[in-house]
């Protein structure tokens, strides 16, 4: 362990000195949770690899949408065997032929429409994609930023209850009121549980860090804006209260999410499907146009040359366990495809009216924390605390009093950030397929 920390201080010295300065910088300056998301849109490489993958469906849209190869054929034919002389025998030619082929049906007009289908998801991928990585990293940051406030409100708030262990060691040191070794040790628990509950929260917020980075790299190793941004949901409460309330209008408003929008463009790929294999009931066509050269005879008289042109097609006769049973697989993968669109709109409302609910009641215990609850444990605790510095009160009531004020207000910066992970995950439900264009531009 020891060669290996002084490897690493070695290779850190080893670095240019810019080096090092700009990522000094850039660890320093606190991260927002608007850099964070412009971060994550700008660095992800998903978004690139989709847009290669649509230029190649595009691409093998044009390839599968044309005619196959000719086939050329060279052949010496009827070569007499006694000497493998060419004017010997008037049936004896040197042929050059071409065959053509070509696809049963429609097969090739809709191999290519299917192609362009399947590119047409990708721009609606990209989108949902989008919308994903800033949902998530939202999650991540306001798990950080959660743990880092707690921390700074745990560490706030540790100098009094110190202030508070000294007075009472003090008072009970010197006889002073009704201070017992109990109400000491009492104390020193609580010191070492809030040490304890700093150590958990440290560990939250490196791991919320860690996942934040798989999105941004090393800027999610800075420390996190102060100030928690507003809520930016696009909703207002009454429109989220009424589409909360109405599974229809929940419906209506999740009916254009992307990944609706994908399965709706991979059902019209499937059903082109359907009809590909409804091609196999026809017959694929050969044509061939065969040419041969005949030297002259013996007696030097010429002779013809031939030349020669078939049609060949095969003929679908037992369809029974092939063309039927091709048919039968696509029309089920495209009923399989209805059911699983079906299954995601489920899930998609329910998901969108249990955010709505929660941000709903969440908005509600702000308010009762922020009017009444909050003061109420803050006058709660000063008036412990007073009637303990005036020897009318116990120290216990005043130590419990101030962890239970600390408790509050801890529990309101959770339901802080508990309202933005829910308008958060609202506003990924309401991602618009409409934006697509948008999207594009912004690659």
């Amino acid at each position: 362990m020891q060669r290996l920390l002084y490897a690493i201080v070695g290779l850190t010295l080893a670095l240019p000195l810019s080096i090092m300065v700009s990522f000094a910088e850039m660890v320093e300056q606190p991260l927002t949770l608007k850099e964070a998301s412009s971060l994550a849109l700008s660095a992800d490489p998903w978004l690139s690899g989709s847009v290669y993958r649509e230029q190649a469906l595009s691409d093998e849209a044009v390839a599968v949408g044309t005619l196959p190869d000719p086939k050329i054929n060279l052949a010496a034919a009827n070569f007499p065997t006694d000497g493998f002389d060419i004017n010997q025998e008037p049936m004896t030619q040197l042929l050059v032929g071409v065959t053509q082929m070509f696809p049963r049906g429609d097969t090739r007009a809709l191999s290519g429409k299917q192609k362009l289908q399947l590119a047409a998801q990708e721009p609606l991928l990209r989108l949902d994609r989008q919308a994903t990585a800033r949902a998530r990293v939202e999650q991540f940051w306001l798990s950080a930023y959660e743990a880092q406030e707690t921390i700074r409100l745990i560490d706030s708030e540790r100098t009094l209850f110190d202030q508070l262990v000294d007075a009472a060691r003090a008072r009970y040191v010197s006889a002073i009121g009704h201070t017992q070794q109990q109400d000491l040790i009492r104390a020193q628990v609580e010191l070492t549980r809030l040490d304890d509950r700093l150590t958990r929260l440290v560990q939250q917020r490196q791991q919320a860090q860690r996942r934040l980075s798989e999105w941004i790299g090393v800027r999610a190793l800075a420390e996190l804006a102060v100030e928690l941004p507003d809520n930016s949901m696009r909703l207002s409460e009454s429109q989220l209260l009424l589409l909360a309330s109405d599974a229809q209008a929940t419906f209506e408003a999740v009916a254009a999410h992307p990944q609706l929008q994908v399965i709706d463009q991979r059902l019209a790929a499937l059903d082109t499907s359907v009809a590909i294999a409804e091609q196999k009931y026809l017959p694929e066509w050969g044509l061939t146009a065969q040419y041969g050269y005949r030297d002259a005879d013996q007696l030097g008289r010429d002779r013809a040359d031939l030349f020669s042109i078939g049609v060949s097609f095969d003929v679908p006769m037992f369809t029974t366990n092939r063309q039927d049973k091709e048919v039968s697989a696509a029309s089920a993968r495209v009923a399989a495809l209805k059911t699983d669109k079906q299954l995601k709109i489920r899930t998609l409302v329910a998901d969108f009216q249990e955010a709505a609910v929660s941000l709903t009641r969440l908005n509600e215990r702000a308010v009762l924390f922020d009017i009444t609850l909050l003061p109420q444990m803050s006058a709660q605790s000063d008036s412990s605390l007073a009637a303990y510095n005036n020897d009318t009160g116990n120290f216990s009531d005043a130590v419990t009093a101030r962890i239970a004020e600390l408790n509050a207000k801890i529990e309101r910066l959770g339901i802080a950030v508990a309202q933005q992970k829910s308008a958060s995950k609202i506003n990924y439900l309401l991602a618009d397929s409409s934006q697509v264009s948008i999207a594009a531009e912004a690659l």
